[in-house]
């Protein structure tokens, strides 16, 4: 039987991390083993890529990318992995992320980068899980469960407000 997929969490720069925790803890939250570390595109390209490329036999099922600014990190960790690669954009100081976003999004034919949110971390290890969850049926189930208490938080919520409107 083959082990548990571990996720690899791969950051631009330090500044990166608050943006990126909320990934690490939901990946906490559904008990996915990870390995979180800071590589820049720009200035350790080759540990990025040798990172990237040793991938799968480490372990990996999924990495996720999280760069700001010149965001070449996601493309240069798919460029060297046929594992999926999901970028997450940063905002940074000055185009509020768009920059990060587009150079994330627009990668060139045969190199697919996944790309959530600008600052979309929770989203990035949500997606991140539900691939590894294709072949971990545990992890499946508890996937299945957190869609259904996020359908009762938005209930109990309508409930709330339909109290609320009465009141009016």
């Amino acid at each position: 039987m083959m082990g548990v997929k571990k996720a690899a969490i791969i950051m631009g720069s330090d500044s990166d991390f608050p943006t990126v925790s909320a990934a690490v803890k939901r990946l906490k939250l559904l008990d996915i083993p990870m390995e979180v570390h800071v590589m820049s595109a720009h200035r350790t390209p080759q540990a990025a890529a040798e990172f990237s490329a040793s991938a799968v036999k480490n372990g990996f099922g999924v990495i996720i990318a999280a760069a700001g600014k010149a965001a070449h990190l996601a493309g240069v960790l798919a460029a060297h992995t046929t594992l999926p690669v999901i970028g997450i954009p940063i905002k940074s100081s000055t185009l509020d992320g768009l920059d990060a976003l587009l150079a994330t999004v627009q990668m060139p034919s045969g190199i697919p980068v996944a790309t959530v949110a600008i600052d979309g971390a929770d989203n990035a290890a949500i997606l991140a899980a539900q691939i590894l969850a294709l072949s971990d049926e545990t992890l499946a189930a508890k996937l299945v469960e957190m869609k259904k208490q996020m359908a009762q938080g938005v209930a109990q919520k309508d409930a709330a407000i339909q109290a609320k409107v009465q009141e009016l």
